[in-house]
């Protein structure tokens, strides 16, 4: 009774096997993303260079490169393909590529100027992604790197202009502010010998004596 069963689920495994497709192994293709310098301001030239790394052989392979900063005077080379340009996003066509140890990579060079007048604190973000034949739709390979744009800061003539402009007080000023202070330390300083007395004083005793008030800064003594 188990022997045919058993037979018939060894079959069943057998042809399973047959059936089921052998997953294909991964695409030995990577892209590489350069930014040369990175953190590059705005106004200032900045070079994307992409290579991929393997050993796969690809088909109808493309390179997009995109950025959240806009380039101006964007120049591309590509060995191999053809490129198309617009200030955010360069797309080439590499054509079949075979990527072999010892060989020479795809080289795509990016030039630019990012564009005058980006916001100070903003995100730029450069991506590449690497598609193919070879590659599943949602199994593209990407690169990438980003970096925040400084803050504005005063340069340092803004700060002179700025330390120039802080009001002074005139000599004359201070000299009356000091006196004025001098004064009222001097009767606070008698208002606390005062109380002092008047707490240490033994019950049935008579008044403290009379603190003369006192003398202000440059006027003669009354007494």
């Amino acid at each position: 009774m188990w022997e045919p069963l058993a037979a018939s689920m060894v079959g069943l495994t057998a042809a399973a096997m047959l059936i089921a497709p052998t997953p294909a192994p991964p695409v030995d293709a990577t892209p590489v993303l350069t930014t040369t310098p990175f953190g590059a301001l705005p106004g200032q030239q900045v070079t994307h260079t992409v290579t991929i790394s393997g050993t796969a052989t690809l088909t109808a392979g493309r390179i997009t490169f995109t950025t959240t900063a806009d380039l101006d005077d964007v120049t591309v080379h590509a060995t191999p393909g053809q490129c198309e340009v617009s200030p955010r996003t360069v797309t080439c066509d590499l054509g079949d590529v075979r990527l072999a140890a010892g060989a020479a990579p795809p080289r795509i060079t990016i030039t630019g100027r990012i564009r005058a007048g980006a916001d100070p604190g903003g995100l730029v973000r450069n991506r590449v992604t690497l598609t193919a034949a070879e590659f599943a739709d949602d199994d593209a390979q990407v690169a990438s790197n980003a970096y925040l744009l400084p803050g504005s800061e005063p340069t340092s003539g803004e700060v002179s202009r700025q330390a120039a402009t802080l009001p002074s007080d005139p000599p004359h000023r201070r000299s009356a502010v000091v006196a004025a202070l001098a004064v009222l330390l001097a009767g606070a300083l008698v208002v606390a010998a005062v109380l002092l007395a008047r707490r240490r004083r033994p019950p049935g005793e008579g008044p403290p004596p009379q603190v003369p008030p006192p003398v202000a800064a440059g006027r003669p003594d009354p007494m």
